[in-house]
């Protein structure tokens, strides 16, 4: 057993490399950019990779137990239509009990995993690729010094930005840049769809 999981262990390590060596190849011209712009691009690239998986992947179960929920959620309103208030109370209590409470719980945990799995994996890879790439001592040697930026602070005392740090920053600027974005391009768009009144004849 403990040979299994030697081995099991050793294609895992070799999995990573193998996946470090991949966005080496394909982030790597961007460090002669500088490490911020390099560091910037694989944020929006996370953001835009786990943008999409949320958008198209879901889980075959996930999509049944909304079917579910969906249908008992229904019932439930129509139970609540009855003219007697009283059955009306006991039906939807029956209901719950029955079986939304359980569908909701089990399509509400499938939509957590699901999230994990695409909202948030791309991140936390590209995250670690960044913290392991960008690292101080790599960015000595690549770049001459040991941080992404460094300003002048308060009483003469330098802050220094790291790579992990400038990362989240700009994760939450991508973010921020394409919800402004959006409330653009739904602004134009409900204006472009607005009937233009008709110009009066003087």
């Amino acid at each position: 057993m403990e040979n299994i999981m030697d081995s099991l262990w050793d294609y895992i390590l070799a999995g990573i490399q193998q996946i470090k060596h991949f966005l080496d190849w394909v982030f790597g011209p961007l460090n002669a950019a500088g490490p911020a712009f390099a560091i910037l691009i694989i944020a929006l690239v996370a953001v835009a990779v786990a943008k999409l998986l949320s958008a198209k992947f879901k889980t075959k179960r996930y999509r049944e137990l909304q079917k579910q929920f969906v249908h008992w959620y229904n019932i439930r309103q129509k139970a609540q239509q009855c003219e007697d208030p009283e059955k009306a109370r006991l039906l939807t209590k029956n209901i719950d009990q029955a079986k939304l409470n359980r569908v909701y719980y089990d399509y509400f945990f499938e939509g957590f995993l699901n999230s994990l799995a695409t909202k948030y994996l791309p991140i936390f890879i590209l995250l670690a690729y960044v913290n392991e790439t960008y690292q101080p001592g790599n960015l000595l040697k690549r770049f001459g010094r040991s941080y992404v930026f460094k300003f002048g602070g308060f009483q003469g005392k330098e802050i220094i930005v790291g790579a992990v740090f400038w990362f989240v920053v700009s994760i939450f600027f991508v973010y921020l840049i394409w919800y402004v974005a959006k409330k653009i391009g739904l602004h134009f768009h409900l204006r472009k769809r607005q009937p233009t009144s008709p110009t009066s004849l003087s």
